[in-house]
């Protein structure tokens, strides 16, 4: 025959319990070594405790004849209980494995251009550039700047490129888009500048996809020849000149908010919605123009706008940043900003107006990468 011993939500069993005799445990590892926990039988009594008859140091309370032995162990015991209860202890739950692995974090990025904390760069009277690093463990805008385009100081090209999903991409058209594009210039003549911008953008995009790289870059580039300014972009980097003070933009930026670009997606079998406030490419991209972005390819044109002006006198200079200035920082801000350090003044300082900028952006709650390039225009009048 068995003993059943309700023990009301709590371990501790109290001398003073009506089923007891002011007699306890004399060992909390045999209570615990030898009883069986059954299931609740009611909301006041948690768990049951089943104690074979043989268990010592529990008496009844009506006691009956025993040996010798267990009388002197009975008393032992209460003798005991008398001078202080004993606590049953609850027994160690098994040692959990966790795997290292689970617990390790991901490898620091090699050191290099994309780890650097900020980037700068002139040449004095033509460019200045500076580019700083968000909250991002490496940056993933680039950019490119070459004077003397060709041996000729009146020619030039320069570019922004934003990339997101990596830098893969941005490296990429900072390398090669130069290149693309002069060579369908050369192929197409001057009267079709527009039409060799386009190619070398497309060129571009199809040079990338082949390569299997992931990620995307937004661009914006400006081609200085002959007199003439050709500013285009692919997504939402953007180009701003300072006309006497007033700002031109000479982009705009493709969004999937734009009408023109939402009709266009619909079109292609593709949709646009809001989410959290931003208008996006199948629930996934910001932009809809841009190199790379293979996975949204059918939508995601690389092909761009393009506006070409004959540098006039009061064209003063031409921003060119991507759209972590432009999220906090307005065209005219950017231009007033700008134009202290840069036009009438015996030192110009193009540089520092470019931190300005970014310092500007940042102190209004950016976390993006950002970048700011300036370009003199009248050196190429």
């Amino acid at each position: 025959m068995a003993c059943s011993v309700a023990v009301n939500n709590s371990p501790v069993f109290s001398p003073s319990s009506s089923l007891f005799c002011k007699t306890s445990v004399s060992s909390p590892e045999t209570l615990t070594r030898h009883h069986h926990v059954s299931s609740p039988s009611s909301p006041s009594s948690p768990f049951r405790l089943r104690l074979p008859k043989s268990l010592t140091g529990l008496r009844p309370c009506k006691e009956g004849p025993a040996s010798s032995s267990s009388s002197s162990a009975a008393a032992a015991a209460a003798s005991a209980s008398a001078s202080s209860p004993t606590v049953l202890k609850r027994k160690r739950p098994a040692r959990l494995d966790i795997p290292i692995a689970s617990l390790s974090f991901p490898a620091p990025v090699p050191v290099g251009e994309g780890c650097r904390e900020a980037v700068e760069d002139e040449r004095d009277g033509y460019y200045s550039v500076y580019c700083k690093r968000g909250r991002r463990e490496a940056m993933e805008d680039r950019y490119s700047a070459v004077v003397d385009l060709q041996g000729d100081h009146k020619q030039a090209f320069f570019g922004i490129f934003d990339g997101h999903g990596g830098a893969k991409a941005a490296e990429f058209a900072a390398q090669n888009l130069k290149n693309n594009i002069l060579d369908e210039v050369v192929r197409r003549g001057d009267d079709e500048i527009e039409e060799s911008v386009k190619h070398g953008y497309l060129n571009t995009d199809s040079d990338f996809l082949k390569e299997d790289l992931r990620g995307g870059s937004c661009c914006v580039t400006a081609l200085i020849r002959n007199g003439k300014l050709a500013v285009s972009n692919a997504g939402d980097c953007r180009a701003v000149m300072s006309r006497g003070g007033i700002a031109k933009a000479l982009t705009s930026d493709h969004r999937p908010s734009r009408e023109d670009e939402k009709s266009r997606i619909e079109k292609l079998d593709g949709y646009v919605d809001c989410y959290h406030g931003v208008w996006r490419i199948q629930g996934s991209l910001a932009v809809s123009r841009g190199i790379g972005d293979r996975h949204l390819k059918q939508w995601v044109t690389a092909e761009p706008e393009t506006k070409i002006l004959a540098i006039q006198p009061d064209y003063e200079f031409l921003i060119l940043a991507s759209d972590g200035l432009w999220d906090k920082v307005t065209n005219q801000e950017a231009v007033d900003i700008s134009r202290p350090f840069c036009i009438g003044v015996d030192k110009p300082d193009p540089l520092f107006a470019c931190k300005k900028l970014v310092d500007l952006s940042v102190s209004r709650g950016s976390t993006d990468d950002i970048s700011v390039m300036l370009i003199r225009l009248g050196q190429y009048i």
